[in-house]
């Protein structure tokens, strides 16, 4: 994700919701239960409510139905197949923001009742350990957001989108929201005629009955919650072939597609050049939505990244910019999206590198220095240690606050981790290591101490400790090859999410 500076923008977008709120926001019943449902979580330290344990989700079965308004809410129904890793008398699911109608395990009805943030499920008998098991949700997912809840879907001129960075996905669909579950997605979209609807990965049919359209799209890589899209609108859907045979296809408002064709066509060189530093795009398909919508940031949904349209139509915005802009989402496809967070302490690893490519993208295609980006962010990165914590463990929300970890020291911060290191091991041994980093985590969650590891097996030395101060530190350690690098600058940092 990458939060466009705009001067309406506050820094940074708060995503984390009150649990009482949320609560009163789903309707349940309890139809049985020996004890009171209470939310589970696993663990992570940024997010501890999100996830869930004793059960590893493959597959997703979305049923969305839009009304055509975006006021009301859609009708939906969540089928879920998962392997039981515990015995279970009871299943978590992360879900909020909308009705829950009946809840069905393997077939059989189910109980049910909300507990904080969680959908608490009962079923009839009690699951075993290494079971397969299939969850089916009859549920609406409200559109209208409420005043503390941001992400989700998000309301279009036209229509709806999603944005489920970081912990939103379960205001839309039951799920196990957090990206170290990640698993296959199918989509069901019905939407009047006059709409289109598309979603991650690729088409699987259109049928039309008497006034509504059917649309089914599948994903054949695992995908984490988060990166979940569902574009409906008025729009036109353009294709085009990428590099090596890859289709392509963008969402953009129809009456405005002559208009962006300019930005589009740019995409193709876009994917050449990242193939070009870390080898083959990761997924079946790709392309851009451009959402008429006020989001104040763009964002990595995998195989159709979200933009804002106003950042391809605002003159402000210098051409060289917009394109690295469009790269920093599109690296996300490899650093993020195919290789996800194990956890969210390790989203440094998605933004550091997103930013990195963002940064050498305008260097080489626009004569912008990165070394003069990355000596202003050495200047002011003590005082974002200081303020959000070091890049590889930023700081937990105070009790009862609200928690946007999308903050500078994880963003330029870990780029200038990325930067140290290339000094330090070399530009061969850094080029390697990136290329073996994605092939090796392909559709798969990685940690920081996997990339320290790889980092150390490719440079051929144990580079722990200069992790551990550029990672850990609360203090930023001297640039190598540069004595000179002060930390005294403002923090003037990029306003990002």
């Amino acid at each position: 994700m990458l939060l466009t500076p705009r001067p309406r923008l506050k820094p940074g977008i708060s995503r984390h919701r009150k649990a009482a709120l949320l609560a009163s926001a789903v309707s349940v019943c309890l139809l049985a239960a020996a004890a009171p449902a209470e939310p589970l979580g696993v663990g992570d330290r940024l997010y501890p409510h999100l996830g869930n344990p004793g059960y590893d989700v493959a597959s997703y079965d979305l049923s969305l139905t839009y009304p055509g308004s975006n006021d009301k809410p859609l009708q939906a129904v969540t089928t879920i197949d998962a392997w039981t890793t515990a015995d279970l008398d009871r299943i978590n699911l992360d879900f909020a923001h909308g009705t829950v109608k009946s809840v069905a395990v393997d077939g059989r009805p189910a109980g049910f009742a909300g507990a904080g943030e969680d959908l608490v499920v009962t079923p009839a008998r009690p699951l075993r350990e290494g079971r397969w098991t299939r969850i089916t949700v009859r549920h609406t997912s409200d559109p209208v957001t409420g005043r503390d809840q941001d992400g989700g879907w998000v309301r279009t001129s036209d229509g709806l989108a999603m944005a489920n960075q970081a912990d939103a996905a379960h205001l839309v669909f039951p799920c196990n929201d957090h990206p170290s579950d990640k698993a296959m997605f199918t989509f069901h979209i019905t939407a009047p005629n006059g709409y289109t609807a598309v979603a991650n990965g690729l088409p699987a049919g259109a049928d039309r009955a008497g006034r509504t359209t059917t649309w089914t799209y599948r994903t054949r890589h695992p995908m984490a919650t988060e990166l979940a899209q569902v574009s409906i609108g008025r729009s036109a859907v353009v294709h085009r072939e990428g590099p090596n045979g890859l289709p392509m296809r963008d969402v953009v408002p129809s009456s405005d597609r002559k208009a962006l064709e300019p930005w589009l066509a740019k995409t193709p060189g876009q994917i050449s050049w990242m193939e070009s530093k870390v080898g083959r795009f990761p997924f079946e398909t790709y392309g851009v939505l451009m959402a008429q919508a006020s989001t104040g940031f763009e964002l990595e949904t995998q195989t159709l990244s979200l933009f804002e349209k106003n950042l391809f139509t605002d003159p402000a915005y210098p051409r060289w910019y917009i394109e690295s802009v469009m790269v920093h989402e599109l690296s996300h496809q490899w650093f993020g999206d195919s290789v996800s967070p194990r956890t969210w302490s390790d989203v440094w690893l998605n933004e550091g590198h997103a930013t990195w490519y963002e940064e050498l993208y305008a260097e080489e295609k626009a004569h912008r220095p990165m070394e003069d980006r990355m000596k202003a962010a050495y200047g002011a990165s003590d005082r974002w240690r200081e303020a959000d914590g070091p890049p590889a463990r930023p700081k937990p929300p105070a009790p009862g606050q609200k928690i946007g970890i999308f903050r500078p020291n994880i963003y330029d911060g870990a780029a200038l981790v990325l930067y140290a290191l290339r000094q330090e091991i070399g530009r061969p041994a850094f080029e390697r290591l990136e290329r073996i980093w994605v092939r090796e985590h392909r559709d798969s969650t990685a940690t920081t101490d996997d990339f320290v590891q790889l980092a150390s097996m490719v440079s051929g030395r144990d580079l722990s400790g200069f992790f551990q101060g550029w990672l850990y530190g609360a203090k930023t350690p001297p640039m190598p090859g540069h004595p000179d690098w002060k930390s005294t600058q403002p923090a003037k940092a990029p306003a990002r999410e």
